[in-house]
């Protein structure tokens, strides 16, 4: 949303200067609403301009320009670090102590791949594993089912 013009400001300020009409009328007449109208009579009572304000930009990012240069030449040796550990590694190079999710944000705006966990256990549901696998003689795994799950056989639904 963009500010009101310093026309349109300057219109609704002379307007209230002139008395003849409540903030609400004056606000309905310039079609602004009312708390703007106060807003902008309290504005030049305390700082002397009606002049729109400049909009803020929020904090400054914790990891900055000369931080990520650091980032992109940890990758090259930590590619497989998880998030905690790029979050010690930046620190012990001379950068600042962040968070998890700072450090998260921070790779993704650099594009640098993540290892998503610190250790990944087998899949118990892979190809080969469990009762269903049957060794031969020769030494070949091969599984017992074939298309059909237990649960999914014919009539084995109950409605």
């Amino acid at each position: 949303m963009e500010a009101y013009s310093l026309d349109l400001r300057e219109r609704i300020s002379a307007a209230c200067d002139e008395g003849l009409e409540a903030r609400q009328e004056v606000a309905d007449r310039f079609g602004v609403g009312r708390w703007f109208v106060q807003k902008l009579l309290r504005q030049r009572r305390k700082e002397g301009t009606i002049a729109a304000r400049a909009r803020g930009c929020g904090p400054a990012p914790a990891i900055g320009p000369a931080d990520q240069q650091r980032l992109r030449k940890l990758a090259k040796s930590h590619a497989d670090a998880t998030l905690v550990e790029w979050c010690s590694l930046l620190q012990q190079t001379g950068g600042p102590s962040v968070k998890t999710w700072t450090m998260c944000r921070a790779l993704k705006e650099l594009r640098l791949v993540l290892k998503k966990r610190r250790c990944t256990p087998a899949s118990v549901t892979r190809p080969g594993c469990g009762p269903c696998v049957v060794t031969s003689r020769s030494g070949w795994r091969r599984s017992i089912r074939r298309s059909w799950s237990l649960s999914m056989k014919a009539g084995s639904i109950r409605r």
